[in-house]
């Protein structure tokens, strides 16, 4: 199946959605920015006249966990080279392909100590009072180990929290940003997935929130809590209530949704996970070892997520064009038709005329796979960064861009 060409001047909203998976996803993230900034896309805008005016623009962005991090400095404003300075690969990327230095205002690098914020006050509150409850001695094993290890996370996201509202961003408000930017969490006592962005309220459904009462770095900060390594992150509501939320994948990847919910007919979407595939040079997995075997078994679960959602994408407009089709063949009233078509596109949440891109890595870029997560060394960070680049090359290369 041949991609259509996409014309650009006639989108209104591009979006960019940005996934997560650590540092090395936001290596990914930046490598991905070059690459469309190349490709004359907007990736960050000096004012709001340049957002409005500028076709190939992108007015918003949706960020989960490391893509929140990401999504967050860019939607202040910050050029792609800040970012480069952020996570300190700018010695790392060769000048050709670095951007132009007009709006270059240097960030001050993420350091290991902004990642990993120790959490000791659940270590100190969790010190197991084994002997007070001799009840436990007589339960069964997964009794006692819950009840030797109830530290609810060895980090916390403060230090990325601080680092966002004391270094970064210029307005902590999602209201008054240029551009448009929601972050993803999931809230911890209540399976419900939670959008953070500049709603005028927050309305909760069962299985979805949106709210406004969080400012962005602490949204961030909920947004990038994955389990077991960080603590849940507490912010109070507009109720005046502590609520817990953590990682903003746990119920959805890519929430490629929220994009079109919010009017916007082209979403790009980027996201560094890619199972292994046998390399001679690598070898077999089962050679690798218990930490490298379960990061294939998370990935292949997201992979088929994400191939999950995109088929479902497919099936539903391929369902739209069959009614549309069929109408036609058959001379059936065009009142009729447009009243069934839009039934199935509102009970399915199909949006016509939205055209997607999928970035990620290509499965020979097996180096991607064995890179370490948090790893803030600029060697890796910046052939991270090429991958990125190339990925969004190949994907643009698909729709004539």
């Amino acid at each position: 199946m041949v991609n259509p060409k996409i014309d650009l001047s006639k989108k209104k909203k591009i979006a960019l959605v940005m996934s997560g998976g650590g540092v090395k996803a936001a290596a990914f993230h930046v490598g991905v920015c070059l690459a469309l900034q190349q490709k004359g896309f907007g990736v960050a805008a000096t004012t709001d006249n340049e957002c409005s005016l500028d076709p190939r623009q992108v007015k918003m962005f949706v960020g989960s966990s490391a893509g929140a991090i990401v999504a967050s400095i860019l939607a202040s404003g910050y050029s792609i080279e800040s970012l480069i300075d952020a996570f300190q690969m700018g010695q790392k990327i060769s000048p050709r392909d670095r951007l132009p230095q007009d709006f270059h205002k240097r960030l001050r690098p993420l350091k290991y100590w902004h990642l990993f914020s120790m959490n000791a006050k659940s270590m100190i509150t969790s010190v197991p009072s084994l002997f007070q409850k001799p009840k436990v001695l007589t339960a069964g094993f997964e009794a006692l180990f819950k009840n030797l290890f109830k530290i609810n996370g060895f980090f916390t996201m403060n230090g990325i929290e601080h680092y966002l509202r004391k270094h970064v961003l210029h307005t902590n408000d999602f209201r008054y940003l240029n551009r448009e930017l929601y972050i993803v969490a999931t809230q911890l006592n209540r399976s419900r997935k939670v959008i953070f962005g500049p709603y005028d309220r927050t309305e909760s459904k069962s299985h979805l929130m949106t709210a406004n009462f969080a400012t962005i770095s602490q949204a961030v900060a909920a947004s990038a809590s994955l389990p077991p390594a960080y603590a849940p992150y507490g912010i109070v509501n507009e109720r005046g209530k502590m609520v817990h939320f953590f990682d903003g994948e746990i119920r959805d990847t890519l929430s490629t949704h929220i994009a079109t919910d919010h009017g916007a007919d082209l979403v790009i979407s980027s996201y560094s996970i890619q199972p292994y595939h046998y390399n001679k040079t690598m070898g077999s997995l089962h050679e690798h070892g218990i930490p490298l075997i379960l990061n294939q078994a998370l990935y292949q679960v997201i992979e088929q997520k994400i191939r999950r959602q995109i088929h479902h994408e497919k099936i539903i407009e391929e369902m739209i064009n069959t009614v549309a089709s069929y109408f036609k063949q058959n001379d059936l009233p065009v009142e009729h038709r447009d009243r069934l078509i839009e039934t199935l596109a509102a009970r399915s949440g199909y949006k016509a005329n939205v055209d997607r891109i999928y970035i990620h890595p290509h499965p020979q870029d097996y180096e991607m796979f064995f890179f370490d997560h948090f790893s803030l060394n600029p060697s890796i960070l910046s052939r991270i960064v090429k991958i990125g680049f190339k990925s969004a090359v190949r994907a643009l290369r698909q729709f004539d861009i």
